[in-house]
């Protein structure tokens, strides 16, 4: 290249440049802490999350009634809520991380009332809790990382009893059918891997090998203590049933239905239909509808048989909550809050609260908080029922 000539009117300006003292360097800031390195879950393997503001799906905006505090530490996780003998409602929620086992708040106002727990493998101590699940006067926490379920009695909150260490690898949700007053049958999921590849990522199992994904325990009563009975296990192994990543699921006896998150990107995320009995019944809900990832399920549900499932689509930005029909399981319609995103689990509370007398529906915030949805809002939004008795 030809060399470019300065005109002369600029040389002054560029000897002036050259004497002037240079300025000083700005100080190096200081080095920060390495971010500690989560422990990723099975179904946290994608390259890019994806939005709702992206995908394009229509849906109603629902404002939440409240927000709890957010807590990062916590990495939130699962929800269950109870009505305590003064008629207050508890909310609990599953801290996978830091320094607790569980996170105990207002379930009318979201207020934080206290830790319960604290890391380790004893009764009262949690390593990893995930899914939990109130029935009766009986909370029941999984525990990845123990490889158990833990039983505490309500309202004290005292460890009663754990099963399932003899034969769970990664259990992560839970269902609870109760057959009669202090009798539970309980359906865990167990999403155990065949390794690691070279890049650290899980390897699923072989096709038949994915028989044992959920596994089911008798949970009995007798006097003052409890014990637990393994009663067997089931999933799928065909293309179309079988459950490459398993987390959450919930029951529906009435119409001989449990539904399971297939988390699986790659397969096809949804919610795979099996009967009671352990056997799929040849079909999969909000496969291609879900653009995100199918997480927490819960069901309303009216003595007549009707009501709806409300699922979760775990979008980055905002979670999208997909409902169907109860008996049908033709879709609703969706909903999004205004805030609440990245949703692991979520609960539904259809007792009425000296705030929400229709109930309410409380929904994991982005993995450090909790957002709570009035029903009666949700129902006013998409056409729902407000109660069993409104047709």
């Amino acid at each position: 290249m030809r060399p470019t000539l300065l005109p002369l009117a600029l040389l002054p300006l560029l000897i002036a440049a050259s004497c002037a003292p240079s300025a000083p360097e700005p100080a190096a800031a200081p080095t920060a802490a390495p971010t500690p390195v989560r422990d990723r879950e099975p179904d946290e393997n994608v390259e890019v999350d994806p939005l709702l503001a992206d995908a394009g799906i229509a849906h109603a905006v629902v404002a939440e009634a409240f927000l709890t505090e957010m807590v990062p530490e916590n990495n939130t996780d699962s929800l269950a809520a109870w009505t305590a003998p003064d008629g207050s409602t508890w909310l609990l929620a599953t801290a996978k991380e830091g320094s607790k086992g569980l996170v105990l708040y207002d379930g009318d106002t979201g207020a934080t009332l206290r830790d319960i727990g604290t890391v380790g493998k004893g009764p009262g101590e949690f390593s990893r809790p995930n899914g939990i699940a109130v029935a009766g006067d009986l909370a029941f926490v999984v525990e990845r990382d123990n490889a158990r379920v833990q039983v505490l009695s309500l309202p004290d909150l005292e460890s009663r009893l754990t099963f399932g260490e003899d034969a769970l690898r990664k259990p992560y949700g839970l269902w609870i059918r109760e057959h009669g007053d202090g009798d539970f049958e309980v359906m865990v999921s167990d999403a155990y891997m065949a390794g690691v590849d070279a890049a650290g990522e899980d390897i699923l199992p072989a096709m038949d090998e994915l028989d044992r994904r959920i596994h089911r325990y008798r949970v009995r009563a007798d006097g003052p203590s409890l014990t637990a009975e393994a009663t067997g296990t089931f999933g799928d192994t065909g293309v179309e049933g079988a459950i490459r990543i398993p987390e959450s699921l919930w029951g529906d006896v009435t119409h001989d239905r449990v539904l399971v998150a297939e988390e699986d990107v790659a397969t096809g995320t949804g919610y795979r239909e099996y009967s009671v009995d352990g056997a799929f019944k040849g079909r999969s809900i909000g496969v291609g509808q879900f653009k995100a990832q199918a997480e927490g399920l819960s069901l309303w549900a009216c003595p007549d048989g009707s009501g709806y499932w409300i699922t979760t689509d775990q979008f980055k930005d905002r979670s999208l909550f997909h409902v169907f029909d109860r008996v049908t399981l033709a879709p609703r319609g969706a909903f999004a809050g205004q805030a609440v995103a990245n949703t692991d689990g979520v609960w539904l509370h259809q007792a009425g609260t000296k705030r929400f007398p229709a109930g309410v529906f409380y929904a994991v915030h982005d993995d450090m908080g909790v957002g709570a949805f009035d029903w009666l809002d949700i129902a006013k939004a998409l056409g729902l029922r407000e109660t069993c008795s409104a047709r």
